[in-house]
């Protein structure tokens, strides 16, 4: 049991690390990775969301008709991304203004819907909080890496929630940052390049 729990939290890490693995998320992914910090707080906000339908879809999984299940857990995801809107309203106003439409766009995101169909409604509570809770983290690392590697290359800078942790300017004099970048076109090709470096290393 141990194992097999450890198995579903861990597999999100890397062997079905989203959107690298699984390629899903990718549409937020383009377009609030141009900073680290915008790329947390949505991989947090999809996190929550993620592991909170996973249980109450589990809980509710005998009791769901086959025909509706779909509508179910889009009324059951929606409620939890209601939730996340109020307490970023509430509490990281900016940051929710930041991420603007893709914070409701949660309730139509393929890693959610996905498992919830794929896992929660087929396992139990344990098993789906796990599952959840490391697809989850797995994807807010996935967007904190693309976010720092736009950022700095984009910006020359590197900042956590205002406080500069890295600035290339002061490494490397005369740095001109790749605008490109921090662009939708640059956001795949950092995609394809890290995915390009994960395939190697598993290989080896």
């Amino acid at each position: 049991m141990a194992k097999s729990l450890a198995h579903e939290f861990f597999k999100g890490f890397w062997q079905e690390i989203p959107p690298f693995r699984l390629v899903l998320g990718i549409c937020p992914m383009l377009g609030v990775t141009t900073k680290i910090q915008f790329g947390i707080g949505m991989g947090i906000a999809t996190t929550f969301v993620l592991v909170c339908s996973n249980i109450l879809i589990s809980m509710l999984r005998n009791l769901i008709p086959s025909k509706v299940r779909i509508a179910c857990f889009i009324i059951i995801v929606a409620t939890f991304v209601t939730v996340v809107e109020l307490m970023m309203q509430a509490f990281t106003y900016g940051l929710f203004k930041q991420l603007g439409v893709f914070i409701p766009l949660i309730v139509v995101n393929c890693i959610v819907l996905g498992r919830a169909e794929a896992f929660a409604c087929k396992n139990s509570v344990i098993m789906s909080t796990a599952d959840g809770l490391g697809i989850g983290l797995g994807y807010t690392l996935s967007l904190a890496a693309i976010g720092s590697v736009r950022e700095l290359l984009g910006a020359g800078t590197l900042t956590v929630w205002g406080d500069p942790i890295l600035n290339l300017s002061s490494i490397f004099p005369g740095f001109e940052p790749f605008v490109f970048t921090v662009q939708a076109p640059g956001a795949f090709m950092i995609l394809g390049l890290m995915l390009c470096a994960m395939n190697m290393v598993g290989k080896k």
